[in-house]
């Protein structure tokens, strides 16, 4: 198709919608819907880039695209020749345009799907030279025959708009992971950030004006075209996650693994109350955000149909090499947690929906070597199987790890690194080089003090010294922290509500005089049959993940399994505070002997729904001010937390003080103590080549564990 030609079919574009933070909740049934459902034809353009000439190196770009592309072909249906690529230097502006004309523009036709992803650097440019109009831009890479220096060969947002627009069909989706506003400062961080800062010199190519102008003066049909973007604020950045060996764009990562390990079904909603708490519990203010230019689309959305080879099926990879003779299966593992992907143990295991078994031997990143057992020698595993998780190993040696600013001075890293080596559980890396659960640095609006700070940046409450405290006497501050965060680093691993064969559903409820509201809910949805899956129900409670100060909440507990379910609930309040809910024992149930407060295990039965806390005293549970973070992790179990309960009845708590939630002693020893407790109720046959003093094995028939992460405010 000529130049000419594509560009008569552009037509202007509508004023963009901006979306609330609610609604960005919406984000997977709006992606999800846009992939999967049936088309003629599904097309992707997917551009990523890591090397830039004039910025620092970026390192998740390129990840981002094979984190797609793998989604795309293996969940929704794609056929990998309908996806183009274009990375690192190939990816300049004109070739970008002209894939988007040749790949997109002259292939879709009505009815069909079309992807647009874009990973790398954005910015802030004025969108002509006589003009104090400011616009975003994605910046390109730069082309070998590079103008003057402050020529920029940049692509305006609103020309990606344009041209998403011009296409003719109503399935058009884009993702755009990076960020446009870079500030003047920045708070300690273990993560790149996705922004070039704006040049006050910098003047767009006449190419890229003169295209826009042609897309502008274009009087056709417009589509409804969605964009999802990395930052729902101009002030917020795009990030990238470290793991070891690789890294990925925070948006892509956290939306691919979401998409991976849910169980989609023929009507379903998807909702990313999930990846706001993924990216709250990485430690950061990123929230992204959806337009759209259809201000009639629902808020509630279905899938009609799904185009899958299984549309009931989760999965937490896909195999991608048969290896050995078929005895070796190298798997591509794209549907774990980001907190559990990094700590993923050798021996853990996975099943393949034909039955045979996978068991972990090595990890580099998101690629992986297990040795297949063969369940049926005639029917050996086929590359696109996909796969899911039976058995997770964790090591008893995890570690908190502190990343030391590299900003500090060398003799400021010398002493940090002495002061946290005298710490037990604690190890030191160098920010931003190894990953990290925290950073060390000091403050940006004062450089004679430091703190703690999330990988992502936010400073931990409470956490940083005095103005010229030395660095040892701020480490030495730190030390009842630690532990806690620690503790919390250890109960997030056990989360699985995507691999969970648990039937369990739990719901946080705000109570009032005559009804709840529902705040969050989560539900282990691999156990449900696929007419339950179908049936289930839309959730409208699930867009505001806030609590009122002063009002009363309760959990909504389901047992929907054959066995009885026990459970112990602990958390973190703003970050810092370890809490847990005591299961104390009711004055008519027992008395207390020489003043010590005794506990019971929380039993639901078959069948059973449970309010937590459920006596009448305890019902008026108010939440407190003044506002603040909260986290809950709630984790069930098939057999009574023994070991927990026994550290909690060898801590002093005075009777007095009988809430349902409190602070909790003794945080590192209780979460050690949880892992324990799921060990010893998965009794994983002796197969598996390791002891129990080197790891814990957690089988997902036997254990669930959800999280809830909420603002009080």
């Amino acid at each position: 198709m000529k130049r000419r030609t594509f560009l008569q079919r552009i037509g202007s574009i509508l004023a963009v919608l901006g979306v609330t933070e609610a609604e960005w909740l919406t984000l997977c049934d709006r992606y999800s819907q846009a992939l999967a459902q049936p088309s003629q034809r599904k097309l992707a353009l997917l551009i990523g880039i890591n090397q830039y000439q004039k910025s620092p190196a970026l390192a998740g770009c390129l990840t981002d695209v094979e984190l797609q592309k793998e989604l795309l072909i293996h969940r929704f249906g794609f056929v990998s020749s309908d996806i183009l690529t274009l990375t690192e230097e190939k990816a300049t502006r004109k070739s970008i345009q002209e894939a988007f004309a040749a790949h997109l523009g002259q292939q879709v036709k009505a009815g069909d799907v079309a992807l647009f992803h874009f990973s790398g650097y954005g910015t802030r440019i004025k969108s002509g030279r006589f003009t104090d109009t400011v616009q975003n831009a994605l910046v390109p890479a730069n082309p070998q025959d590079a103008q003057k220096d402050e020529i920029v060969n940049y692509i305006l947002e609103e020309t990606v708009r344009l041209l998403l627009r011009s296409l003719p069909t109503e399935k058009v989706t884009a993702v755009l992971d990076t960020s446009f506003y870079a500030p003047s400062t920045l708070q300690p961080t273990g993560w790149r950030t996705r922004v070039r800062p704006a040049s006050a010199e910098a003047q767009l190519a006449i190419e890229e004006l003169e295209f826009l102008q042609q897309l502008r003066n274009q009087n056709s049909n417009p589509n409804n075209a969605v964009i999802l973007t990395a930052t729902s604020d101009s002030q917020q950045l795009a990030r990238e996650i470290l793991f070891s060996g690789f890294s990925a764009g925070l948006l892509t990562y956290v939306l691919t693994q979401y998409l991976w390990e849910s169980t989609p079904a023929t009507t379903v909603q998807f909702s990313l109350s999930h990846v706001g708490s993924y990216m709250h519990k990485l430690g950061s203010n990123q929230q992204p955000a959806l337009f759209s230019d259809d201000k009639s689309q629902p808020k509630a959305l279905t899938v009609e149909k799904l185009l899958l080879p299984n549309p009931t099926v989760g999965s937490e990879g896909v195999v991608r090499v048969i290896e050995d003779d078929g005895k070796t299966a190298q798997l591509f593992l794209a549907g774990l947690p980001p907190q559990v992907l990094e700590n993923y143990g050798v021996n853990s295991r996975f099943t393949l929906l034909t039955g045979e078994q996978l068991t972990l031997r090595s990890r580099t990143g998101l690629t992986a070597k297990a040795q297949i057992s063969k369940i049926k020698p005639e029917t050996p595993p086929q590359v696109g199987q996909l796969f899911q998780e039976a058995v997770r190993v964790l090591p008893k040696s995890v570690n908190l790890i502190v990343g030391l600013d590299a900003g500090l001075e060398r003799i400021e890293r010398v002493d940090a690194t002495s002061a946290f080596a005298a710490i037990n559980h604690v190890g030191t890396v160098v920010a931003g080089e190894q990953p990290a659960d925290c950073v060390f640095g000091k403050l940006s609006d004062n450089s004679s003090r430091y703190g703690l700070f999330s990988s992502g940046g936010k400073l931990i409450p409470n956490t940083s010294g005095e103005p010229g405290e030395a660095v040892k006497l701020v480490v030495q501050r730190l030390m009842p922290i630690l532990p806690t965060l620690l503790a919390a680093k250890l109960w997030r691993l056990t989360e699985n509500e995507g691999s969970s064969r648990l039937p369990v559903k739990a719901t946080l409820e705000i109570m009032n005089n005559l009804s709840s509201r529902v705040v969050m809910q989560r539900e282990t949805t691999r156990t449900l049959t696929r007419e339950q899956l179908e049936n289930k129900s839309l959730l409208t409670g699930l867009s505001n993940p806030t609590v009122p100060i002063s009002s009363r909440m309760q959990y909504r507990l389901q047992n929907q399994s054959d066995r009885p379910i026990y459970l112990m609930l602990v958390g973190l309040k703003n970050n810092m505070n370890a809490i847990a809910f005591y299961p104390w024992q009711s004055p008519g149930e027992s008395t207390f002997i020489n003043s010590k407060p005794l506990f019971q295990q929380v039993v639901i039965t078959p069948g059973e729904t449970l309010l937590l806390p459920k006596n009448v005293i305890a019902s008026e549970w108010m939440i407190p001010g003044p506002a603040y973070e909260c986290e809950h992790q709630m984790i069930f179990s098939t057999a009574p937390f023994k070991e927990t309960l026994g550290y909690l009845e060898k801590s002093k708590y005075p009777i007095t003080d009988q809430r349902p939630f409190g602070g909790l002693l003794k945080p590192l020893e209780i979460a050690q103590a949880l892992l324990q407790d799921l060990h010893n109720a998965s009794a994983v046959k002796s197969e598996i080549n390791i002891t129990s003093t080197d790891s814990y094995l957690l089988d997902v028939k036997n254990w669930a564990s959800f999280n809830f992460d909420f603002q009080v405010a």
